[in-house]
């Protein structure tokens, strides 16, 4: 059988769509030979109304489904009802449910897909759509808190159709200098990492708060680094109530436990659990970005998990290596109606049969503690580097094998990546002037040793 923890996850994506039914003729036909499809059911079987008592109604969704017992043709709400289905899922469904040979593809990983504390998930198709519809999220349970049990006015329902307020509310979402959360317009708001992602392009009025920049090597920065933090935190506070007094509070916070396109820029585990409590205080959702650091990268398989929070996100976004796209959410930012977080697909269900595939292998080939043994061999040897050529290299940092290092100039920097594809190594930048490591989950130790000979050579020759 397919894992259960997918299976859920492509209900939970999916339930939404609506099943309609019409008034018609009694068709006469002949008799229906018995499937030849060992996974199909013989027909219908009806045991309540619908929506039946196990289905909560809210509004346009007529049942909730049962994707673990649903089989070729025939879709199985949660109250045990078998119906033929001839919408399936908005024409989406090409080979029935729970073909065999789809299942085949699919393994059981361990629950060590999702972050801590967070019950619920919402697929998308990329990182960007991911953040997008997160924003929404936070902004639906936003006013959700303010508007109480009431429903929404007749007047919000008309002014949000003309871009309005109070339908369209003056809420804003913080975000931090340097940080990269997607190019769609919404995320493009949260996006401070180069000017060629912005140019020429309207955007919210919304805050940015500057994130830590942090003096290495750390440990002989250590009063420097606090202080710098605590600047940020409190700047951090300052725009949310100077932005409520603007009346555009803030409903949520997005940040990236590493931020990976604006230079690869960290801050302390103490950062964050400040920033954390920083959003709770003031009654904002704390959205952690890990489209990037998600997947195993840095030693754990979120990032965030290196803070020691138990109660570290209300949402977390995911891409990247989990090969789809969409956020993991608590149950108060599941939007309250249907189609509110919605489209055909809600992500690509055929990349979760590989992702469950890849979590296998993660578990099984340990790769988690590969990647802690094979970043610590490169964060030393980039140390080492560093040390022999100080003119050019500097600030040489990371976790597990997200890593990065800061080049000279920009110029020099270009030099190296081409001179290093010339020697068969591919590298990328980011921020002004760093070039960033982000190998794939089985990079091994002698595969560090060789970029590092090569790397050397690379640089010896340059200098």
């Amino acid at each position: 059988m397919a894992s259960g923890l997918i299976r859920r996850h492509l209900a939970l994506s999916l339930h939404r769509n609506v099943r309609l039914s019409a008034p018609a003729c009694r068709y006469a036909s002949k008799a229906a030979p018995k499937t030849d499809q060992d996974y199909d059911y013989s027909g219908p079987s009806m045991k309540t109304t619908v929506p039946g008592p196990r289905t909560q109604n809210v509004g346009a969704i007529n049942f909730f489904c049962n994707y673990e017992e649903s089989r070729g043709n025939y879709l199985v709400d949660v109250d045990g009802n078998r119906m033929l289905d001839l919408y399936t899922q908005i024409s989406s469904i090409p080979i029935g449910y729970n073909h065999p040979d789809l299942l085949k593809l699919m393994s059981n990983p361990n629950n060590l897909v999702a972050p801590s504390g967070i019950t619920r998930v919402q697929t998308m198709a990329c990182g960007s759509c991911a953040n997008e519809n997160a924003y929404k999220a936070m902004f639906i349970w936003y006013r959700n808190k303010e508007r109480g049990p009431n429903a929404p006015s007749e007047e919000e329902l008309s002014s949000c159709m003309i871009n309005q307020s109070p339908g369209c509310p003056e809420l804003s979402i913080l975000s931090f200098m340097g940080g990269f959360h997607g190019r769609t317009m919404g995320c493009l708001s949260t996006t401070h990492s180069k000017p060629i992602h912005k140019l020429d392009l309207p955007s919210f009025d919304w805050p940015i708060a500057p994130f830590p920049h942090l003096q290495y090597p750390l440990e002989e920065f250590t009063r420097e680094n606090a202080q710098e933090e605590a600047r940020c935190l409190e700047e951090v506070e300052d725009l949310i109530v100077r932005w409520r007094q603007k009346g555009k509070p803030v409903a949520g916070i997005v940040i990236e436990p590493i931020q990976a396109e604006g230079g690869d820029n960290h801050a302390s585990p103490d950062f964050f659990r400040n920033l954390r409590n920083i959003a709770r205080k003031h009654g904002c959702a704390f959205h952690v970005d890990e489209v990037q650091t998600g997947g195993g990268a840095t030693g754990k398989f979120w990032a965030h998990e290196h803070w020691g929070l138990d109660d570290p996100a209300d949402i977390v976004a995911f891409s990247k290596k989990m090969l789809t796209g969409g956020y993991f959410h608590k149950d108060e930012l599941q939007a309250d109606k249907p189609y509110r977080i919605f489209n055909t697909w809600m992500g690509d269900p055929s990349k979760n049969l590989m992702l469950a595939e890849v979590l296998n292998v993660i578990r099984t080939e340990n790769l988690l503690e590969e990647v802690c043994r094979s970043g610590k061999a490169l964060l030393n040897g980039l140390y080492e580097l560093q040390a022999r050529y100080p003119g050019m290299l500097s600030r040489a940092r990371g976790q597990g094998t997200f890593c990065a290092i800061d080049i000279c100039d920009d110029a020099t920097r270009t030099s190296l990546l081409n001179k290093a594809r010339d020697k068969g190594v591919l590298l990328g930048g980011c921020g002004s002037q760093s070039i960033r490591f982000r190998p794939a989950l089985v990079f091994k130790e002698y595969h560090v040793h060789m970029f590092l000979n090569i790397f050397n050579d690379v640089l010896a020759q340059h200098k």
